[in-house]
């Protein structure tokens, strides 16, 4: 039978520091955090097992092991011990070549390779396979879009752009001016059937489309409101009449900073007609390839997210009827679109981005 003299433990000050840390840690396991408290109350004297295992609601057996472990290795004696299980089989030299096999070859009859043929290849299961992606964040089945400006004055305009969006000029206003064209009017060919609990919503995958509507739009982004019409046709004359009806809204004495892309719409002689009667509006115009500069192109994103992609319109006239619905609640309820990231951040990514697209190649082989 083991003794059941407690042990006598004593905490230095380094000791008690450490239990303190893991008790107050956030993130610390609760097992941790209730052993180190069992540690210092052991240590007070007088304390006996019993007396700590009532005042901490624990059973004496569990303190008793504590002081123990405590009394042997100090501190580390409380954190958990390797626990008994299979033996690892897959060794790291074949979770290396795995991993360098899906980053660098691709079969020669496919854009990338599966979790079966790499474990053939290997000489892994496909699970084995699966769980070596998991571990190292792999995804070969998924792929994203990228675009790199090539236009001569990106960096120049990028700082330009950025700094109206973080820091704009006082007693000025900056509009976030873009279009976003040809939105369908589409209806399903079925009617939807709602969510319910245990199923999401469907619908049929083909439609029918009742005509096209462009949408020109102006957000404010520092208020978070949003100006904007729809037109059936993208010409000079429906960009001047919106220059126009932005004009009428704004107060004077500010300078106005208009963000928007280089379309030929703005080079015809109306608009340069339109702006040099207003020296006031300042044109900021975005590089090639780069719309992303412009702060509304994230409320069209919005507005495409919650309003448009899941919506069913009989006509332009219901669609165009629901994106002035949006405006309206925008403006009503405006949330400030906030610009985080710096003009030398978006350099440094487009230029790791380009050494990548440079020096960047694929082998093949034979999986």
């Amino acid at each position: 039978m083991p003794s059941r003299q407690a042990v006598p433990i004593s905490l230095s000050g380094v000791d008690r520091a450490t239990l303190e840390g893991w008790t107050r840690r956030r993130k610390a396991a609760q097992a941790l955090a209730r052993r180190a408290r069992i540690a210092p109350a052991c240590a007070e004297p007088g304390a006996t097992s019993g007396g700590v295992a009532q005042a901490r609601g624990v059973s004496r057996p569990t303190v008793a092991l504590r002081r123990r472990r405590f009394a042997e290795r100090g501190p580390d004696g409380l954190l958990d011990e390797p626990r008994p299980g299979a033996p690892r089989r897959i060794t790291d030299a074949q979770a290396e070549r795995a991993t360098t096999a899906t980053l660098e070859a691709a079969p020669p009859s496919a854009t990338h390779g599966s979790s079966r043929s790499l474990a053939a290849a290997a000489g892994l299961s496909q699970s084995a396979v699966v769980r070596i992606w998991r571990a190292f964040a792999l995804q070969p089945r998924r792929v994203e879009t990228f675009e790199l400006s090539r236009g001569p004055l990106f960096i120049d305009k990028a700082r330009d752009i950025v700094g109206l969006h973080i820091s704009p000029p006082e007693r000025a206003l900056v509009l976030c001016v873009d279009e976003k064209p040809s939105i369908q009017a589409i209806e399903r060919t079925a009617p939807v059937l709602p969510m319910r609990p245990g199923q999401v919503e469907r619908r049929t995958h083909d439609h029918a489309r009742h005509g096209t509507s462009d949408l020109l739009a102006a957000l404010d982004a520092e208020a978070g409101k949003v100006i904007g019409a729809c037109h059936r046709r993208h010409r000079a004359q429906e960009s001047r009449a919106f220059l126009d009806a932005i004009d009428r809204g704004l107060p004077p004495g500010l300078d106005v900073h208009l963000v928007l892309d280089d379309l030929r719409t703005r080079k015809t002689p109306p608009i340069q007609r339109w702006l040099a009667k207003r020296p006031r509006d300042q044109l900021r115009f975005t590089p090639p390839s780069a719309s992303w500069l412009d702060l509304v192109e994230a409320w069209f994103a919005l507005l495409t997210r919650r309003r448009l992609r899941r919506g069913v319109f009989r006509s332009t006239h219901a669609l165009e009827r629901a994106i002035r619905r949006y405006i309206e609640a925008t403006s009503a309820d405006p949330r400030p679109l906030v610009w985080t990231t710096t003009a030398d951040q978006i350099l440094d990514s487009v230029k790791r981005s380009r050494q990548r697209t440079t020096n960047g190649s694929k082998v093949t082989a034979d999986f």
